[in-house]
């Protein structure tokens, strides 16, 4: 393919209309990457703590348990009622940095007390 003299920066054009979208695309595509990588870090967290209070260790250790494992700036509760517990863990995420608004992920676990 040959271009003629009045062709000369139609790719140059091209591109530069294109690359915003491409890059848009990429932003959207790592922010939801990124909002479901906390979700699954949530639930492990839930599940950890729930197991640390099954075992029938102290609230503060099942915090810890649950935030070892939770994403950064995660908020872990423990609730007992019942013979059972229940361990929830919520973070926010933001889509695109300071550009995008900001999502809640969370889970819950809820295990019963041994002995």
């Amino acid at each position: 393919m040959r271009l003629t003299r009045d062709d000369r920066g139609s790719i140059t054009a091209e591109f530069a209309l294109a690359l915003p979208a491409v890059l848009l695309l990429l932003a959207l595509a790592l922010g939801t990457a990124r909002v479901v990588l906390s979700q699954v870090q949530c639930a492990d967290a839930a599940r950890a703590g729930a197991r640390a209070a099954a075992r029938g260790e102290a609230p503060d250790v099942v915090r810890a348990a649950g935030a070892a494992v939770a994403p950064d700036g995660a908020a872990v509760t423990v609730t007992r009622a019942a013979g059972v517990v229940v361990v929830e863990v919520g973070a926010v995420q933001r889509l695109a940095g300071p550009l995008g608004g900001s999502v809640r992920t969370g889970a819950r676990a809820v295990a019963a007390v041994e002995g």
